[in-house]
């Protein structure tokens, strides 16, 4: 070790002065602490409100981000407690996963409501319906579903609703609407064709039971896909446009609605791309899927070989970056990324990554997420839901209006098959007699066929309120509107 590389002790000092002056003189100007003059000079950042809110209103908040007239809660939202405004829409996530299936994140899905009574669905992926019965919107009730494409994670919730909605009072076929595909076999009316043949054992079995009308006749509309900016819907001052998306296949599509002076995009799933630049430019809310473009880490979480993760996301997805472009160039009222895995440690750098395109509002659109709009105002929140929740009746004025077209129905239609044509009389009489199991105050005369003198009020039921049959709702209903009709 040399001289220079030892501890400078008191001693050494003395043997060395030279050091020692040095040292000393080194002591004498370097301040205890540095004053405010002696710190180095930095500029504040150069990110600003894009709103040109005020100081205190943060960088990506806009004045309008207050809550809507209709809002009753400011935290959560309530089903079934606020009446939407006359102005309003309503926008709830339903679902918001492709894949892994997950507890707290069904497929995708998502419902627009308007003031004006209206009730559309963006997709209809698997788990979403338990999302729409905890939100306590009526089964019957659930009509006019777009379908973006037909992957497995947007449609497979519809062979559930297709087979049960009939048991919650659905009477008519559900809308669909969806685009064609590279040849017939492969559009919107092949696949509703090809899920009732699927069906065929299960629909058999409960139209054994009683009629099923809603199952025997169909209502889908299929479009060109080809026909970018065509209408697919036109009802009620609701008009929804539809253009192409590029999805690793032909028959993927995008969709605007528009209504009342209010917009709502739904982007389906797909690469960025300039038709949606165009037709979603100046959308109130636009909403679009998202992956975060971390092959390795997101192909983990997914559980896929890292080459197949850059597959999927570069023939199919939208990065977060690319997000962050198209966003900026829509520029929404309020962007919104669905179909992601929320992964909490992955959020910060989703959030990073789009961030260095568009600076605007934004937030993740994932389960039970509820979106209020007017013209002046956005306010979001999250649904406060039972994990147990049961099935809401159907407003009898809906029921009344869309499944009897406005007329009380004087007899019911006749099943198609019977329990005895079902099933073998060999199999029934393996049954146990369930005098066996079932208290004798609690016998009850047992329904095994449907009765062939039944009749409307028998196949409707109460509602919950112990009010009168809904039969008898729907005929007052009708009085009332004849009373308004009369000059």
């Amino acid at each position: 070790m040399n001289e220079c590389s030892r501890p400078l002790r008191s001693h050494n000092l003395r043997k060395a002065p030279g050091i020692a002056a040095a040292v000393l003189a080194a002591l004498a100007v370097l301040p205890a602490v540095a004053g405010e003059d002696e710190r180095p000079a930095t500029a504040p950042p150069a990110e600003k409100n894009v709103y040109g809110a005020p100081a205190g209103s943060g960088i990506s908040m806009p004045p309008y981000y207050q809550p809507t007239p209709s809002v009753k809660n400011r935290n959560v939202y309530l089903p079934s407690t606020e009446p939407l405004g006359a102005d309003e829409m309503r926008i709830t996530f339903m679902g918001s996963q492709p894949w892994p299936p997950r507890i707290a994140q069904a497929c995708t899905c998502i419902m627009v409501e308007l003031g004006n009574g209206q009730r559309l669905f963006f997709d209809f992926g698997p788990g979403c319906l338990r999302n729409i019965i905890a939100n306590q919107v009526p089964v019957a009730e659930i009509d006019n579903i777009f379908l973006s494409h037909l992957h497995a994670d947007h449609i497979c919730d519809l062979p559930y609703l297709f087979s049960f909605g009939p048991f919650a009072g659905r009477f008519k076929p559900v809308h669909i609407i969806g685009p064609s595909g590279r040849t017939s076999e492969l559009g919107t009316k092949a696949m509703w064709a090809g899920m009732k043949k699927f069906l065929a054992w299960s629909t058999q079995a409960f139209e054994g039971c009683g009629p099923m009308p809603a199952c025997d006749s169909d209502d889908v509309t299929e479009f060109d896909f080809h026909d970018d900016g065509g209408v697919c819907y036109d009802k009620d001052g609701v008009k929804v446009i539809h253009w192409r998306r590029s999805h690793a296949m032909d028959g993927a599509s995008a969709y605007r609605l528009d209504w009342n002076g209010l917009s709502f995009v739904y982007t389906g799933d797909g690469k960025p791309d300039w038709l949606t630049a165009k037709y979603a430019t100046g959308a109130d809310v636009f909403v679009s899927e998202m992956a975060v473009d971390i092959i390795n880490l997101w192909a983990m979480k997914q559980g896929l070989p890292p080459m197949f993760g850059a597959l999927t996301l570069d023939i199919h997805h939208t990065t977060h970056y690319g997000f962050g472009y198209l966003a900026n160039q829509v520029q929404p009222r309020l962007a919104m990324a669905t179909h992601l895995s929320f992964d909490p440690e992955l959020l910060n750098e989703m959030s990073a990554g789009l961030r260095l395109h568009y600076k605007g509002l934004f937030a993740y659109g994932i389960d039970n997420v509820v979106v209020n709009v007017t013209k002046d105002r956005v306010w979001i929140r999250e649904a406060a839901v039972s994990d147990l929740a049961g099935v809401r009746s159907a407003d009898p004025q809906w029921i009344f209006k869309n499944m009897f077209d406005g007329k009380v129905p004087k007899e019911l239609p006749k099943p198609k098959y019977t329990v005895a044509g079902n099933q073998e009389q060999s199999v029934r009489d393996l049954e146990i007699d369930p005098a066996r199991f079932t208290p004798k105050d609690q016998m009850r005369q047992w329904v095994r066929e449907f009765p062939p003198d039944a009749k409307p009020q028998d196949f409707i039921p109460k509602p919950a309120d112990g009010g009168p049959p809904l039969l008898r709702k729907l005929e007052m209903l009708k009085l009332e509107m004849l009373k308004e009709q009369q000059p």
